[in-house]
Order: structure tokens, then sequence, then C-alpha cells
């Protein structure tokens, strides 16, 4: 990424739960766009396909968590959404804010609280995680929660900037 495509990034309104020090996980990774694009498309584009191993992985981690009293996700359904509203939900995340810029969404059990942010501003796209244990339970979670994740999104995001260069070759 071009180092003021970083400054760019930074202008936009991310949101994570917490100030930085009072957090048990942050991640942001970005990518200059080639296209404009929403945060709910990106989002749709992202998820349009599991990543390998991802249908395997959410079974395990249901099988395990719910042993814990955690209730199942199932993971995502690749299913596209055109509009969502706060209140509604993206496959197991709740939607708390959705703008042409902005898409928020939450997961809140009283074990953890995760919020994903996906931002698109100045022709950047962030993704930025954010989590806040409650428990040993929590924290024993993210601990292998935490590389995954940076490589769910590392993957996913080099799989939105693959459509959106092939959208821009083909004019769409």
């Amino acid at each position: 990424m071009p180092p003021n495509s970083l400054a760019r990034a930074a202008t936009a309104r991310i949101q994570v739960l917490a100030p930085a020090n009072e957090l048990d996980f942050l991640d942001t990774q970005s990518l200059v766009l080639p296209v404009e694009v929403t945060p709910l498309e990106a989002w749709n584009i992202m998820h349009s396909q599991p990543l390998p191993g991802m249908k395997l992985a959410f079974r395990l981690r249901d099988a395990i968590s719910a042993l814990f009293g955690v209730r199942r996700i199932g993971g995502f359904s690749g299913q596209p959404h055109k509009d969502v509203a706060v209140g509604d939900k993206l496959d197991f995340f709740l939607v708390e804010a959705v703008s042409a810029r902005v898409l928020t969404l939450t997961v809140r059990d009283r074990h953890l609280d995760v919020m994903t942010c996906v931002t698109c501003s100045s022709g950047v796209l962030s993704i930025t995680s954010s989590v806040k244990t409650h428990n040993l339970f929590g924290r024993i979670y993210m601990l292998p929660v935490r590389p995954a994740h940076k490589l769910i999104v590392s993957l996913s995001l080099k799989r939105l900037q693959q459509e959106l260069h092939q959208r821009r070759k083909a004019g769409t």
C-alpha cells in the first residue's frame, strides 16, 4: 500500500469497542481500492464463497464453544445482502451502523464482545476488528482466533482486490 494510503485510511470513521489500551485484540488491515465499493458490497464479495477450511473451522468452533454455553454461529452463509439496516443480522453479526462509508458489526456474549468495522474512505477500504474479553474462556478462545483472524482478513482482502481488479478490467 502506498504510504499516503495509510494516512487516508486513518481519516475514516473506524469504530472500535473501547480505547486501544482497553482492548484484548485490535487488528486493522487495509487496501487501496481499484474501484469504489461500499462497505456492504465489499462484505458481500469477501463472503460470497467461504475460504478453504472455514466451514470446518466454524464446525469445530461451534462444537467446542457449545461445551461452555456459547451459542452456535454456523459461519458465513455466502448470501449477498442488497440492503441492511441497524438491528439486522449479517449471518451471526448484528448490524450496529451502516452507511455508504461504514459498516459496523458486533457479536456480544458473556465471554467476549467483538466489533468489526468495514470502512471505505478516500479510495481505501479498511477492516478493523476489536475484542474485549470478559472471562477466562474468552481469553482462551482468543488464543487460536487471534492469528486465524488476521490470516482470514488478509486472505479475504486479497480475494476482494482480485475481484475488483477483474471488474475494473471488465468495465463493470
